[in-house]
């Protein structure tokens, strides 16, 4: 398989504090890879430099897409980073809360419409013909991630674990070759969990994403990660099956728990 994204020894320093130290990170194609490590590890604090919100102090970061052509992330900004084809969630919902669901997920389509100021603003054929379509196509996300039922629903009505997957519709909209998913299952009960799990895996095989997640439920990662990278103040320690990783004693020690 091919790689997705690729990061070369990414640092990150807050003044006299270093985040990330060197960090190498690869996802191939068709993969799901977790991302794990005690709190504080770094592992949100990557994500913010692999999206753009922060500008890491040094290393590389590259997004290669399905033709092969490789593109450079170091610098850009989070919407150039979004057009690349990179989408994320975080780890506290960030939802238009004054929106409905559906508007929710059209304001992730806009990054590829095409439509200009005056079209929008003299409403000519083709805006609308496009303002249709979008319309059509956020529908059909709220579908595949199973909440089309609150489709006019203002989104801060919805229950929490629809809030997560609403989350997620929006970052699909993106088309994104590569979804970050910052702790999906935070805050989730034992059923909505195992649905998470379902979509994650249906989004991979089904639309063909790429997939790279953290999250601290255990059960989850093991149960759907092809490989797992493990992380502890902002190093990698361990990169392996959900096999591997398991038995790996530097992990049980630093994140699992050493009951020696």
């Amino acid at each position: 398989m091919k790689p997705i994204l690729e990061v070369n020894k990414i640092c990150m320093d807050f003044g006299g504090l270093r985040a990330l130290d060197q960090l190498d990170l690869e996802v191939k194609s068709g993969e799901i890879v977790a991302l794990i490590g005690p709190n504080g590890a770094g592992k949100t604090t990557f994500f913010n430099c692999v999206t753009g919100i922060y500008a890491p102090t040094s290393g590389n970061i590259f997004l290669h897409d399905m033709k092969g052509k490789s593109s450079s992330l170091n610098g850009l900004k989070p919407n150039k980073i979004t057009e690349k084809g990179l989408a994320r969630t975080f780890q506290n919902i960030r939802l238009f809360s004054e929106m409905t669901v559906l508007e929710n997920v059209m304001v992730g389509c806009h990054c590829r419409s095409t439509a200009s100021i005056l079209g929008a603003l003299f409403r000519n054929k083709k805006t609308v013909q496009e303002e249709e379509e979008i319309v059509r196509k956020s529908y059909g996300i709220l579908q595949k991630v199973g909440i089309s039922e609150y489709v006019n629903e203002m989104a801060k009505n919805l229950p929490y674990g629809a809030q997560r997957r609403l989350e997620i519709a929006r970052a699909l909209a993106t088309e994104p070759l590569l979804l970050l998913l910052d702790e999906p299952a935070a805050g989730m009960n034992p059923q909505e969990t195992k649905e998470l799990d379902e979509l994650i895996v249906r989004l991979r095989d089904n639309e063909g994403l790429s997939i790279l997640l953290i999250e601290h439920d255990m059960k989850l990662v093991m149960s759907l990660s092809d490989r797992i990278f493990v992380m502890d103040y902002g190093r990698k320690i361990a990169q392996g099956t959900p096999a591997e990783v398991r038995e790996n004693p530097v992990v049980i020690k630093a994140y699992l728990g050493d009951d020696s």
